[in-house]
């Protein structure tokens, strides 16, 4: 089912490889907050290093195209393209203008993402994502770099994955801005939503390409058959998957979730959801692992680990199916889905360089299974266009700094020399052979 057009792409994001965090007029992020707070990160690790491509951007572009890959999928840093006033910083665009224009000279798509993460620390010193005001900042941003990139963009993302923005950074705090309320993240799920909603509009209006968002989204068991199980598994893919989807997609947050936190609304004004729902071009899927729950004994649902199965340096449970199962559930249940992009797939293991080589075969195994998934659901009738391998580079993994390794390349964060994993060279060798088949 591998069309002759099915993109093939690697991802990354700005403050996990960029690093030159004070440098050309950047200001701090939420991140940069957060990793500099004592216990917040893994080893008290940053990002104001990182995979310092802010200064080798033009050696990693190399080996995309290297690679043989079609795209390269980057978010711009807010905090580098606009100064704490909200007025535009050219030495900020001008970094992604030269990498666009690379690009763009290298024959390969460009998928940029808006938002993945990084709010500017003066924005979320007025409320951040909590403030509906930061909705219209974000569309104020969304205004810029379209004014300043068009043309050089061959698809916009407005957000990478909300549910981590808004759980992960309000519900339990294990990312920016660390906050650590239900119904904070409820909140800043809304506002993040509603931005979304009215960047893609001020998008078309001033560019082209085609806008999509990014959602992560997991496979969900319960742990038994029991009604309550039953019912935690429920709430729990409603809290995964349809939280994002079904504003963005139907128009209505799950009721599930009524179920799930009782009591807890979103900010609701009028015409909030026909913005949400504003139609996609195209709609990113993040796939990663499988997540069993069981009750927790009262209206909620616990993780459960399940023994004796596959799992990643993360603990994620590898399960290559669910991707497939996700994937033909959405055209079931929703009849506006536009076409998909698998935007991000991948797995953290503890990679080592060994006489100058770094065996990751179980990474290919890993891959080669999702990649199959993902056939099979286009053989459901699935339309999709691409798959984006995550990430091009091992880099700052978040909470959990640089001991967790996913990218194709691997990266020695002390002297930053690079050398390509046996999966880059094996992913080299499948789109080659790719091409060669296309002759």
């Amino acid at each position: 089912m591998w069309r002759p057009d099915f993109l093939f792409g690697a991802a990354t994001a700005a403050y996990q490889i960029e690093g030159g965090v004070a440098e050309d007029g950047r200001h701090p992020s939420i991140w940069d907050t957060f990793s500099a707070t004592p216990g917040k990160v893994l080893n008290g690790d940053t990002g104001v290093v990182a995979c310092d491509h802010y200064h080798r951007w033009e050696e990693d572009l190399r080996h995309v195209e290297q690679l043989g890959l079609g795209a390269y999928r980057l978010s711009v840093s807010w905090s580098r393209v606009m100064d704490e006033a909200g007025a535009p910083n050219p030495r900020g665009l001008d970094f992604y203008k030269r990498l666009l224009d690379r690009l763009q000279e290298r024959g390969l798509q460009s998928f940029v993402t808006l938002y993945h993460w990084d709010l500017p620390q003066c924005l979320q010193d007025r409320g951040g994502w909590l403030n509906r005001d930061t909705a219209g900042r974000f569309a104020d941003y969304a205004a810029l770099l379209a004014r300043e990139l068009r043309g050089r963009v061959s698809a916009w993302t407005t957000l990478n994955e909300p549910w981590c923005s808004a759980y992960l950074g309000h519900a339990n705090g294990q990312h920016a801005p660390g906050l650590k309320r239900v119904r904070y993240a409820v909140e800043a799920m809304h506002h993040l939503l509603l931005g979304h909603g009215i960047a893609t509009r001020v998008l078309r209006d001033l560019d082209k390409a085609p806008v999509g968002i990014v959602s992560n989204v997991n496979a969900v068991q319960p742990d038994s058959e029991r009604p309550e199980d039953l019912q935690a598994a429920r709430m729990a893919f409603a809290c995964a998957n349809s939280w994002v989807l079904d504003p963005v997609l139907l128009g209505r947050y799950p009721e599930a979730l009524r179920e799930l936190w009782p009591g807890i609304e979103p900010p609701l004004r009028d015409r909030d959801m026909d913005l949400i729902r504003t139609p996609l071009d195209y709609l990113g899927i993040n796939y990663y692992f499988r997540a069993t729950v069981r009750s927790d004994g009262a209206h909620g649902y616990l993780d459960r680990m399940r023994p004796g199965v596959e799992r990643t340096q993360m603990g994620w449970e590898v399960y290559p199916e669910g991707l497939r199962d996700l994937l033909l559930g959405f055209k079931a249940r929703y009849p506006r889905l536009p076409p998909i992009y698998i935007t991000e797939n991948g797995m953290a293991s503890d990679d080592r360089v060994l006489d100058g080589r770094v065996d990751d075969a179980h990474r290919i195994s890993y891959l080669g299974r999702h990649l199959a998934a993902v056939d099979e659901a286009m053989r459901g009738g699935v339309d999709v266009r691409g798959y984006f391998f995550w990430s091009l580079l091992d880099n700052f993994e978040w909470a959990y700094g640089y001991e967790r390794r996913f990218g194709l390349i691997h990266v020695d964060y002390a002297t930053q020399q690079r050398t390509l994993k046996d999966s880059a060279l094996a992913v080299r060798d499948f789109l080659r052979r790719r091409r060669e088949a296309a002759r």
